[in-house]
Protein backbone atom coordinates (compact mmCIF):
# COMPACT_ATOMS: atom_id res chain seq x y z
CA UNK A 1 0.00 0.00 0.00
CA UNK A 2 1.40 3.51 -0.61
CA UNK A 3 0.54 6.44 0.74
CA UNK A 4 -0.30 10.02 -0.81
CA UNK A 5 1.98 12.89 0.01
CA UNK A 6 -0.42 14.65 2.44
CA UNK A 7 -1.49 11.28 4.15
CA UNK A 8 2.31 10.45 4.47
CA UNK A 9 2.88 14.32 6.06
CA UNK A 10 -0.01 13.68 8.24
CA UNK A 11 1.50 10.52 9.74
CA UNK A 12 4.69 11.38 10.36
CA UNK A 13 3.28 14.49 11.90
CA UNK A 14 2.11 12.47 14.46
CA UNK A 15 4.50 9.96 15.14
CA UNK A 16 8.13 10.36 16.76
CA UNK A 17 10.91 9.72 14.59
CA UNK A 18 10.97 5.85 15.13
CA UNK A 19 7.34 5.96 13.51
CA UNK A 20 5.59 5.39 16.87
CA UNK A 21 2.50 7.51 17.55
CA UNK A 22 3.28 8.23 20.67
CA UNK A 23 -0.07 10.70 21.57
CA UNK A 24 -2.32 12.23 24.35
CA UNK A 25 -6.19 12.43 23.70
CA UNK A 26 -8.12 15.53 25.15
CA UNK A 27 -11.20 15.43 22.74
CA UNK A 28 -13.28 14.46 26.19
CA UNK A 29 -16.24 16.58 25.92
CA UNK A 30 -19.64 15.60 27.29
CA UNK A 31 -17.81 12.99 29.93
CA UNK A 32 -15.81 15.73 30.57
CA UNK A 33 -18.36 18.41 31.61
CA UNK A 34 -20.22 15.77 33.33
CA UNK A 35 -16.88 14.61 35.32
CA UNK A 36 -16.17 18.50 36.02
CA UNK A 37 -19.33 19.52 37.02
CA UNK A 38 -19.69 16.57 39.98
CA UNK A 39 -16.93 17.24 41.29
CA UNK A 40 -17.32 20.98 41.25
CA UNK A 41 -20.76 21.32 42.93
CA UNK A 42 -22.16 23.27 39.97
CA UNK A 43 -22.04 24.04 35.85
CA UNK A 44 -18.91 24.39 34.17
CA UNK A 45 -18.46 27.47 31.72
CA UNK A 46 -16.64 27.04 28.14
CA UNK A 47 -13.83 29.02 29.24
CA UNK A 48 -13.20 26.80 31.87
CA UNK A 49 -13.58 23.52 29.59
CA UNK A 50 -11.22 25.31 27.28
CA UNK A 51 -8.36 26.19 29.96
CA UNK A 52 -8.74 22.62 31.60
CA UNK A 53 -7.81 21.19 27.70
CA UNK A 54 -5.03 24.05 27.38
CA UNK A 55 -3.47 22.95 30.42
CA UNK A 56 -3.08 19.62 29.65
CA UNK A 57 -2.23 20.09 26.01
CA UNK A 58 0.76 22.39 27.32
CA UNK A 59 2.00 19.89 29.72
CA UNK A 60 1.78 16.93 28.28
CA UNK A 61 2.78 17.52 24.58
CA UNK A 62 6.26 17.69 25.60
CA UNK A 63 5.99 14.20 26.41
CA UNK A 64 3.70 12.94 23.69
CA UNK A 65 4.24 12.89 19.74
CA UNK A 66 0.44 14.33 19.33
CA UNK A 67 -2.88 15.56 20.57
CA UNK A 68 -6.11 14.68 19.80
CA UNK A 69 -8.68 17.40 20.74
CA UNK A 70 -12.11 18.45 19.52
CA UNK A 71 -12.97 21.73 17.40
CA UNK A 72 -15.56 22.81 20.25
CA UNK A 73 -13.70 23.57 22.99
CA UNK A 74 -10.01 22.50 21.50
CA UNK A 75 -9.22 25.07 19.04
CA UNK A 76 -7.59 27.59 21.91
CA UNK A 77 -5.22 24.25 23.30
CA UNK A 78 -4.50 23.35 19.80
CA UNK A 79 -2.49 26.91 20.03
CA UNK A 80 -0.29 25.47 23.02
CA UNK A 81 1.42 22.44 21.74
CA UNK A 82 4.93 22.30 22.40
CA UNK A 83 7.80 20.76 20.53
CA UNK A 84 5.93 20.62 17.42
CA UNK A 85 3.59 18.03 18.80
CA UNK A 86 1.11 16.66 16.03
CA UNK A 87 -2.51 18.04 15.74
CA UNK A 88 -5.53 15.20 15.17
CA UNK A 89 -8.90 16.85 15.88
CA UNK A 90 -12.01 14.98 16.16
CA UNK A 91 -14.52 14.99 13.80
CA UNK A 92 -17.65 13.46 15.33
CA UNK A 93 -20.36 14.88 17.61
CA UNK A 94 -19.84 13.77 21.24
CA UNK A 95 -22.01 10.28 22.19
CA UNK A 96 -24.49 8.76 20.07
CA UNK A 97 -28.66 9.16 18.81
CA UNK A 98 -30.69 7.26 21.98
CA UNK A 99 -33.88 7.82 20.42
CA UNK A 100 -33.07 4.73 18.66
CA UNK A 101 -31.17 1.42 18.88
CA UNK A 102 -27.60 1.09 17.71
CA UNK A 103 -25.40 3.62 19.48
CA UNK A 104 -25.88 5.48 15.72
CA UNK A 105 -23.01 8.30 15.40
CA UNK A 106 -23.61 11.95 14.23
CA UNK A 107 -20.73 14.08 12.18
CA UNK A 108 -20.27 17.79 13.81
CA UNK A 109 -22.57 20.17 11.62
CA UNK A 110 -20.35 22.60 11.28
CA UNK A 111 -17.07 21.09 10.37
CA UNK A 112 -15.72 18.91 7.47
CA UNK A 113 -12.94 17.24 6.67
CA UNK A 114 -11.65 20.33 4.70
CA UNK A 115 -12.52 22.46 7.40
CA UNK A 116 -10.56 20.34 9.89
CA UNK A 117 -7.70 20.87 7.96
CA UNK A 118 -8.03 24.29 7.52
CA UNK A 119 -8.14 24.37 11.58
CA UNK A 120 -4.74 22.75 11.45
CA UNK A 121 -5.33 19.51 11.64
CA UNK A 122 -2.47 16.90 10.67
CA UNK A 123 -5.18 13.79 10.83
CA UNK A 124 -9.47 13.32 10.83
CA UNK A 125 -10.22 10.93 13.81
CA UNK A 126 -13.82 9.81 13.86
CA UNK A 127 -15.29 7.31 16.98
CA UNK A 128 -18.03 4.73 16.21
CA UNK A 129 -19.80 2.35 18.40
CA UNK A 130 -19.64 -0.95 17.29
CA UNK A 131 -20.37 -4.36 17.58
CA UNK A 132 -20.32 -7.35 14.57
CA UNK A 133 -23.26 -8.68 16.34
CA UNK A 134 -25.52 -5.59 16.26
CA UNK A 135 -28.37 -5.92 13.86
CA UNK A 136 -27.36 -5.83 9.97
CA UNK A 137 -29.59 -2.88 9.16
CA UNK A 138 -27.67 -0.49 12.08
CA UNK A 139 -24.48 -2.26 10.49
CA UNK A 140 -24.81 -1.02 6.56
CA UNK A 141 -25.55 2.38 8.12
CA UNK A 142 -22.56 2.42 9.94
CA UNK A 143 -20.46 1.17 7.41
CA UNK A 144 -21.83 3.89 5.08
CA UNK A 145 -20.96 6.33 7.14
CA UNK A 146 -17.45 5.38 7.97
CA UNK A 147 -17.08 4.98 4.48
CA UNK A 148 -18.21 8.44 3.38
CA UNK A 149 -15.34 10.10 5.79
CA UNK A 150 -12.95 8.14 3.89
CA UNK A 151 -13.60 9.66 0.90
CA UNK A 152 -14.26 12.68 2.26
CA UNK A 153 -10.07 12.27 3.98
CA UNK A 154 -9.43 10.92 0.59
CA UNK A 155 -10.68 13.86 -1.00
CA UNK A 156 -8.67 16.78 1.04
CA UNK A 157 -4.97 14.01 1.28
CA UNK A 158 -5.31 13.79 4.96
CA UNK A 159 -5.08 10.61 7.72
CA UNK A 160 -8.19 8.78 8.61
CA UNK A 161 -8.07 8.15 12.07
CA UNK A 162 -11.34 5.50 13.25
CA UNK A 163 -11.63 4.41 16.45
CA UNK A 164 -14.08 2.12 17.22
CA UNK A 165 -15.85 1.04 20.83
CA UNK A 166 -17.30 -2.36 21.01
CA UNK A 167 -20.93 -2.43 23.22
CA UNK A 168 -23.22 -5.21 24.22
CA UNK A 169 -26.22 -4.69 21.62
CA UNK A 170 -28.71 -6.60 24.18
CA UNK A 171 -28.02 -4.05 26.71
CA UNK A 172 -25.95 -6.18 29.01
CA UNK A 173 -23.18 -5.06 31.47
CA UNK A 174 -19.94 -4.27 29.67
CA UNK A 175 -18.04 -4.43 32.94
CA UNK A 176 -19.45 -8.00 33.55
CA UNK A 177 -17.08 -11.46 33.11
CA UNK A 178 -19.97 -12.39 30.17
CA UNK A 179 -18.93 -9.20 28.13
CA UNK A 180 -15.12 -9.65 29.05
CA UNK A 181 -15.62 -13.29 27.64
CA UNK A 182 -17.41 -11.75 23.92
CA UNK A 183 -15.13 -8.43 23.88
CA UNK A 184 -11.72 -10.42 22.48
CA UNK A 185 -14.74 -11.47 19.28
CA UNK A 186 -16.01 -8.09 18.92
CA UNK A 187 -12.60 -5.90 19.16
CA UNK A 188 -11.52 -8.55 16.44
CA UNK A 189 -14.47 -8.77 13.93
CA UNK A 190 -14.49 -4.97 13.97
CA UNK A 191 -10.42 -4.76 13.08
CA UNK A 192 -11.40 -7.32 10.25
CA UNK A 193 -14.07 -4.87 8.75
CA UNK A 194 -12.45 -1.88 9.28
CA UNK A 195 -9.24 -2.76 7.88
CA UNK A 196 -10.52 -3.50 4.95
CA UNK A 197 -9.52 -0.89 2.09
CA UNK A 198 -13.19 0.51 1.05
CA UNK A 199 -12.97 2.18 4.13
CA UNK A 200 -10.19 4.52 3.82
CA UNK A 201 -9.06 4.07 7.27
CA UNK A 202 -5.16 5.08 7.40
CA UNK A 203 -5.26 3.93 11.00
CA UNK A 204 -7.30 1.90 13.32
CA UNK A 205 -7.51 3.12 17.13
CA UNK A 206 -8.41 0.07 18.95
CA UNK A 207 -9.57 -1.26 22.19
CA UNK A 208 -7.47 -3.13 24.16
CA UNK A 209 -9.05 -6.89 22.92
CA UNK A 210 -9.16 -8.20 26.98
CA UNK A 211 -10.26 -6.68 29.90
CA UNK A 212 -7.53 -6.55 32.42
CA UNK A 213 -9.62 -7.36 35.67
CA UNK A 214 -10.41 -10.22 34.22
CA UNK A 215 -6.97 -11.92 33.13
CA UNK A 216 -6.29 -14.54 36.10
CA UNK A 217 -3.05 -13.51 37.88
CA UNK A 218 -3.18 -9.97 36.84
CA UNK A 219 -2.15 -7.27 39.04
CA UNK A 220 -5.36 -5.51 37.81
CA UNK A 221 -7.61 -8.70 38.35
CA UNK A 222 -11.06 -8.17 40.40
CA UNK A 223 -11.70 -11.01 41.67
CA UNK A 224 -14.63 -11.11 40.59
CA UNK A 225 -14.07 -14.55 38.69
CA UNK A 226 -11.56 -14.72 35.39
CA UNK A 227 -12.75 -14.73 31.79
CA UNK A 228 -9.07 -15.83 30.51
CA UNK A 229 -5.99 -17.19 31.81
CA UNK A 230 -2.73 -15.05 31.10
CA UNK A 231 -1.58 -16.93 27.88
CA UNK A 232 -5.12 -17.32 26.68
CA UNK A 233 -5.14 -13.48 26.99
CA UNK A 234 -2.08 -13.14 25.07
CA UNK A 235 -3.49 -15.24 22.44
CA UNK A 236 -6.43 -13.73 21.60
CA UNK A 237 -3.81 -9.97 21.50
CA UNK A 238 -2.38 -11.94 18.70
CA UNK A 239 -5.49 -13.22 17.10
CA UNK A 240 -7.16 -9.67 16.92
CA UNK A 241 -3.34 -8.55 15.66
CA UNK A 242 -2.73 -10.89 12.46
CA UNK A 243 -5.96 -9.33 11.14
CA UNK A 244 -4.69 -6.20 10.80
CA UNK A 245 -3.81 -4.80 7.14
CA UNK A 246 -3.51 -1.21 8.21
CA UNK A 247 -1.80 0.04 11.43
CA UNK A 248 -3.73 0.25 15.16
CA UNK A 249 -2.99 1.70 17.93
CA UNK A 250 -4.81 0.95 21.17
CA UNK A 251 -6.79 3.33 23.12
CA UNK A 252 -7.62 3.81 27.13
CA UNK A 253 -10.59 3.83 27.19
CA UNK A 254 -10.59 5.16 30.51
CA UNK A 255 -9.31 2.83 32.67
CA UNK A 256 -6.36 3.77 35.74
CA UNK A 257 -3.04 4.02 34.41
CA UNK A 258 -1.83 1.13 36.26
CA UNK A 259 -3.94 -1.01 34.19
CA UNK A 260 -3.41 0.61 30.69
CA UNK A 261 0.62 0.01 30.95
CA UNK A 262 0.03 -3.49 32.36
CA UNK A 263 -2.23 -4.05 29.11
CA UNK A 264 0.43 -2.70 26.79
CA UNK A 265 3.25 -4.95 28.89
CA UNK A 266 0.67 -7.77 28.23
CA UNK A 267 0.32 -6.77 24.33
CA UNK A 268 4.36 -6.61 24.12
CA UNK A 269 4.70 -9.80 25.74
CA UNK A 270 2.47 -11.87 23.61
CA UNK A 271 4.67 -9.88 20.50
CA UNK A 272 1.63 -8.08 19.34
CA UNK A 273 2.59 -5.16 16.54
CA UNK A 274 0.66 -2.80 17.39
CA UNK A 275 2.08 0.87 16.54
CA UNK A 276 1.30 3.29 19.51
CA UNK A 277 -1.17 4.75 21.39
CA UNK A 278 -3.71 7.38 21.86
CA UNK A 279 -4.10 7.82 25.71
CA UNK A 280 -6.53 10.33 27.35
CA UNK A 281 -7.78 9.55 30.44
CA UNK A 282 -5.46 7.14 31.74
CA UNK A 283 -3.19 10.09 32.11
CA UNK A 284 -5.07 13.31 33.27
CA UNK A 285 -8.64 12.09 35.21
CA UNK A 286 -7.04 11.67 38.16
CA UNK A 287 -6.76 15.58 37.86
CA UNK A 288 -10.02 16.52 37.25
CA UNK A 289 -11.26 17.05 40.90
CA UNK A 290 -8.11 19.26 41.61
CA UNK A 291 -9.09 21.65 38.89
CA UNK A 292 -12.73 21.30 39.90
CA UNK A 293 -12.11 22.26 43.93
CA UNK A 294 -8.67 23.99 43.91
CA UNK A 295 -8.28 25.45 40.35
CA UNK A 296 -6.17 25.99 37.40
CA UNK A 297 -2.85 26.55 39.17
CA UNK A 298 -3.10 23.21 41.40
CA UNK A 299 -3.95 21.11 37.96
CA UNK A 300 -0.73 22.42 36.44
CA UNK A 301 1.09 21.63 39.32
CA UNK A 302 -0.47 18.18 39.57
CA UNK A 303 -0.30 17.61 36.05
CA UNK A 304 3.78 18.25 35.72
CA UNK A 305 4.17 15.86 38.69
CA UNK A 306 1.44 13.16 38.10
CA UNK A 307 0.22 13.85 35.05
CA UNK A 308 3.96 13.86 33.65
CA UNK A 309 4.90 10.32 35.37
CA UNK A 310 1.25 8.88 33.84
CA UNK A 311 2.29 9.74 30.41
CA UNK A 312 6.10 8.14 31.31
CA UNK A 313 4.82 4.79 32.32
CA UNK A 314 2.65 4.73 28.84
CA UNK A 315 6.13 5.63 26.80
CA UNK A 316 8.09 3.26 28.56
CA UNK A 317 5.85 0.38 27.27
CA UNK A 318 6.07 2.02 23.72
CA UNK A 319 9.62 0.48 23.24
CA UNK A 320 7.97 -2.54 22.34
CA UNK A 321 6.20 -0.71 19.73
CA UNK A 322 6.31 -1.25 16.00
CA UNK A 323 6.44 1.95 13.10
CA UNK A 324 3.79 2.09 10.83
CA UNK A 325 5.82 2.49 8.47
CA UNK A 326 6.22 -0.94 8.04
CA UNK A 327 2.41 -1.14 7.00
CA UNK A 328 3.21 1.63 4.25
CA UNK A 329 6.34 0.64 3.09
CA UNK A 330 7.73 3.78 3.77
CA UNK A 331 11.42 4.45 5.65
CA UNK A 332 11.72 6.44 8.51
CA UNK A 333 13.29 9.48 6.43
CA UNK A 334 11.12 9.25 3.17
Amino acid sequence: MKLTSGKLAGMKAVSDKRGVIAAAAMDQRGSLKKALAKEKGSDVSDKEIEEFKSIVTEVLTQHASAILLDPEWGLPASKKRQNNAGLLLAYEKTGYDNTRPGRIPDLLNEWSARRLKEAGADCVKVLIYYTPFDDKKINDEKHAWVERIGDECRGNDIPYFLEFVGYDEKGGDEKSVEYAKKKPQIVTQSMVEFTKDRYGVDVMKVEVPIDMKFVEGAKAFAGKGAAYTREEAKKLFLESAKVATKPFIYLSAGVSNAEFTESLELAAESGVKFAGVLCGRATWKDGIPIYAKQGAAAFEKWLRTEGVANIENVNARLKAATPWFSYYGVSAGA
